[in-house]
């Protein structure tokens, strides 16, 4: 079924981004899938046709202003915007007299930052018609910070307290508001190669099943959280593998 509404993923990347597209596209919304490099957008796009989806590819700076006011605009020009997905990554390990003034500024841009501006301005769409949803994606550095890690949490935690603010504000003006954590290895390519680095080829081939997170069982938590009742909206949810510690 076909609907007449949009879904916008700001950090379309090849995993978690791509999987949310793939999964909106599949319940009939048009998706806008915006990334830093677009051209790579490009499979992803050809994918969800091919299944007789709809998908709009663009090249889009998350930090720019100009940029996600004009990427957002041109999504609900196309049709209603329904659902602001924001999935920057930004994560990076640097010892903490290695961070850079220009790192630690850099990452914060890409999350805290980037992810205020698409919140304000899918609330700036949204509130006309009295209703939406615009998800967060988080880590588990937006609850705690690591060694290492001084400048993706203290970036992490600022987004979640913009959506936690968001969410107080919007929630009685019907748009819902959700931070995701997830908490957790993600199945990448990029992943398992830190964990061959760690533990060795082996190792990472021979994870038991589950182990690491699905990029589709993500995307299908994004999924429900749209589909929530308004008298029992999540506003946080926190998603590791069954074996995680934490």
């Amino acid at each position: 079924m076909q609907r007449n509404a949009t879904c916008a993923v700001i950090g379309a990347g090849d995993y978690i981004g791509a999987a949310i597209a793939r999964k909106f596209a599949g319940e009939g919304f048009t998706v806008f899938a915006g990334r830093r490099n677009g051209e790579k957008l490009q499979p992803l796009k050809a994918e969800i046709e091919r299944l007789g989806g709809r998908c709009e590819a663009r090249t889009l700076d998350a930090r720019s202003e100009e940029a996600v006011t004009a990427f957002l605009a041109e999504a609900d020009a196309h049709a209603p915007l329904e659902v602001c997905i924001f999935n920057v990554g930004a994560n990076v390990r640097f010892p903490l007299l290695e961070t850079t003034e220009r790192v630690f500024r850099k990452v914060w841009e890409m999350a805290a930052y980037a992810g205020f501006l698409a919140g304000r301005e899918a609330a700036r769409l949204m509130l006309p018609r009295g209703q939406g949803s615009i998800f967060f994606t988080g880590a588990t550095a937006s609850m705690r910070g690591a060694s290492g890690y001084a400048a993706f949490a203290s970036a992490k935690a600022g987004l979640r307290a913009v959506a936690q603010s968001m969410a107080r504000e919007l929630g009685p003006q019907n748009i819902h508001v959700a931070h995701l954590v997830i908490d957790a290895g993600v199945d990448t390519a990029f992943v398992r190669g830190r964990i061959a680095e760690a533990r060795g080829a082996e190792a990472a081939a021979s994870l038991p099943p589950d182990t690491l997170m699905n990029p589709e069982s993500i995307a299908g938590a994004y999924w429900m959280l749209h589909l929530q009742t308004r008298d029992g909206w999540t506003h946080e949810l926190d998603l590791r593998p069954y074996g995680e510690t934490w």
